[in-house]
């Protein structure tokens, strides 16, 4: 591990507590966590190693958030882990391929929240009528391999996404969608922290202290989306959509 001052290792691990609490509610802590440790680590490092840590993290806080929701929240698990399968693999494949259209997501993420902002019913309350095998294919496909093959990409907001796909076509409300995003971002974040493993660009030592703190900020969001309902996730989702938005225009034309 790289030398790195206290200061820096105190400001990761609050980045990190926040990263959780924001991926708990509706994903989308990478947004903070990864600039933070990308301006953190020493300069030179190369960026694989950001990218491997932050799974690493990641995936200790996603999981604190799926075993909550899991206890409390209407969560169908095995078809959460059946999306979650497919994930795995397709964010595996996605961990060996470089670069992502940022350009492309921008438009998908401001449709998605102009949309989100214009369904004010979007996501308040599950429909009633039973899923359809089509729909449950069709999650598995696109929220599966799809989204897990953009989160081994690397690509920000895998778990908004996420809820998104899974509200959008099981009808869940945000709340069931969140909680089920949960346990398949665990798979998705698995199958791309045992790439960056085998690549070897794992800072475990850090990793494992900033852990503690995104496995208290998961574990603290899930409760606090749990408690507050599909309104307060509604607007945590319409919050981070557009941050996305912009880190990303910031990456793409001004960095």
């Amino acid at each position: 591990m790289p030398d790195i001052s206290l200061t820096i290792v105190v400001v990761l691990c609050l980045a990190s507590l926040a990263a959780g609490w924001i991926d708990a509610v509706v994903g989308g802590g990478g947004l903070l966590l990864l600039p933070a440790m990308l301006l953190g680590l020493p300069g030179g490092t190369p960026a694989a190693y950001a990218l491997g840590t932050n799974k690493a993290v990641a995936i200790v806080g996603t999981t604190g958030a799926a075993v909550t929701y899991a206890r409390k929240a209407p969560v169908d698990v095995r078809l959460a882990v059946r999306i979650g399968l497919a994930a795995l693999a397709g964010s595996t494949a996605g961990a060996f391929v470089a670069d992502v259209l940022n350009p492309v997501v921008m438009v998908v993420l401001l449709g998605v929240g102009t949309f989100v902002m214009l369904r004010p019913a979007f996501g308040t309350a599950p429909s009633a009528e039973p899923v359809s095998a089509r729909r449950v294919l069709a999650a598995i496909g696109l929220a599966g391999l799809g989204i897990g093959f953009y989160d081994g990409l690397i690509g920000p907001g895998t778990g908004t996404f996420l809820v998104l796909a899974l509200t959008a076509l099981l009808h869940f409300d945000l709340v069931t969608a969140s909680a089920t995003a949960k346990i398949v971002n665990c798979c998705t974040n698995a199958g791309a922290l045992v790439t960056f493993a085998w690549k070897g660009t794992v800072y475990w030592q850090l990793a494992a202290l900033m852990a503690v703190f995104n496995l208290v900020g998961g574990t603290v969001g899930a409760h606090t989306a749990l408690k507050k309902g599909s309104g307060f996730v509604r607007v945590v989702l319409l919050t981070v959509v557009f941050a996305l938005v912009a880190n990303l225009a910031y990456q793409q034309w001004i960095a």
